[in-house]
């Protein structure tokens, strides 16, 4: 056993302490200001991973955490440590991100304090279940933490109270369903909307023989719900592709109402997790655009339309690219419910690029990945002036700053925003102008 003093949390959940020879500890399950007794799991020249045995002077921002799944299921990190440090924490993560691989001296003045999200727990109106059919009958739950095991799981708090249950609900109705057969899934998603109490189950899974009426009806009886589908998908695992949808019960779609205009979300498509954290995002994007209704802003990685429906609503001309087929079905869905227009543009964001023309502003809202320094390229061949850039991921937006730096662009702010506490996920809004 080693005594080690806590010194800050990383991106990636674990805590940070120090060795006397000056290697980097990351221990996974303290605060910082803890005294903790570790044991080392993994050694490395530069580094050494370890867990923690036992908590010998709690820090004062060390908080009891409500799940019973804590420690086990690999959904949350932080639970164990207040929301003020998380949020300092996240805010953190951000600046060395910028400073370590953005190369930018002064980002602890450009990075904004953290905006909190307007809830600590039930705010998650998504979750994705595993199922698990090795024993023969599917069983539901989440990835154990560190590991591709999945546990069974009742109730996760993260949903909105009134659904914290149902995982357990649907648990047993598919295991009621399949008997000794197997479904095929893979995975279930359930949606549940803040705003419009819409409440989606997606089984999602391969093509085959279904018991789709005893599916809906059962479903339909373990748990309330205004649609259910079936999501088909072909491929190996990292590349699947869709194959199908089929409507199951009820409307076939999710509708949520972000900034007071209605969007409807089809299983496949992309939604913020965070209903009511993702409408600080849109203020900010607007803030930083400032559309004024002569402009022509590009919406690249436009989804279903969480920024385009806003844009089109203020700005003179909206271009939007998308590349998923079922977002930019959802995207054109939602102009046309809204009575609000927009050039929707179906295809790969570099490609499209080359024939955007110019642009005034625009909105870039990639997957984790990020951009990579060919789409940022692209984008400022259009010479827009102002780029806003809303990332998941602090280490993919450092790396884009460097690529948006040599094509002309610095940084002007960032500001994080907590779409995910009790987790070291952040999302950040970044400003960058062109010639600053």
């Amino acid at each position: 056993m080693i005594p080690l003093t806590i010194e800050s949390l990383a991106y990636g959940g674990d805590a940070i302490a120090r060795l006397e020879d000056g290697r980097t500890v990351f221990v996974a399950g303290a605060v910082p200001g803890d005294v903790v007794s570790v044991e080392v799991t993994e050694e490395r020249e530069r580094f050494v991973r370890a867990r923690t045995l036992e908590v010998v002077t709690p820090s004062p921002d060390r908080v009891a955490p409500p799940c019973p799944y804590f420690g086990v299921c690999g959904g949350c990190s932080w639970q164990h440590v207040s929301y003020p440090l998380q949020l300092a924490s996240k805010r953190r993560a951000v600046v060395d991100a910028l400073t370590r691989i953005g190369h930018l001296q002064d980002a602890e003045s450009r990075v904004a304090e953290t905006i909190t999200s307007p809830f600590e727990y039930g705010y998650r109106n998504k979750i994705e279940l595993e199922v698990d059919a090795s024993s023969g009958r599917p069983r539901l739950g989440f990835h154990r933490a560190g590991s591709d095991e999945i546990i069974s799981v009742d109730e996760c708090l993260l949903l909105p109270k009134a659904l914290r249950k149902a995982p357990k609900a649907l648990g047993g109705a598919l295991r009621y369903i399949a008997g000794d057969q197997d479904l095929g899934l893979t995975r279930v998603a359930l949606r549940a909307a803040a705003h419009t109490k819409d409440v989606e189950i997606a089984l999602w899974g391969t093509p085959g023989p279904f018991p789709r009426k005893a599916v809906a009806t059962t479903l339909g009886s373990a748990l309330t719900s205004t649609s259910i589908v079936r999501v088909m998908t072909k491929g190996p695992s990292k590349e699947r592709r869709i194959a199908g949808v089929e409507v199951l019960s009820g409307k076939g779609y999710w509708r949520e109402r972000l900034c007071g205009v209605m969007m409807n979300v089809s299983a496949p498509s992309f939604f913020q997790v965070n209903t009511k954290a993702a409408e600080r995002l849109i203020s900010l994007v607007l803030d930083a655009l400032e559309p004024d209704g002569t402009d022509r802003i590009l919406d690249l990685y436009a989804g279903a339309g969480t920024f385009t429906l806003p844009l089109a609503d203020r700005a003179g001309e909206v271009v939007a690219v998308e590349a998923s087929g079922s977002a930019v079905r959802d995207l054109r869905r939602n102009l046309e419910s809204a009575e609000l227009w927009a050039d929707v543009i179906g295809g790969d964001a570099v490609r499209e690029l080359a024939t955007i023309g110019h642009v005034d502003g625009a909105i870039v809202d990639p997957p984790r990945a990020g951009l990579h320094a060919e789409a940022a390229r692209a984008l400022a061949a259009t010479k827009v002036a102002t780029i806003v850039y809303v990332s998941c991921d602090p280490t993919t937006l450092a790396r884009d700053c460097v690529a948006l730096a040599e094509c002309g662009y610095s940084l002007e702010s960032a500001t994080p925003v907590d779409l995910f506490p009790q987790t070291y996920h952040v999302e950040t809004v970044a400003v960058f102008r062109r010639g600053a």
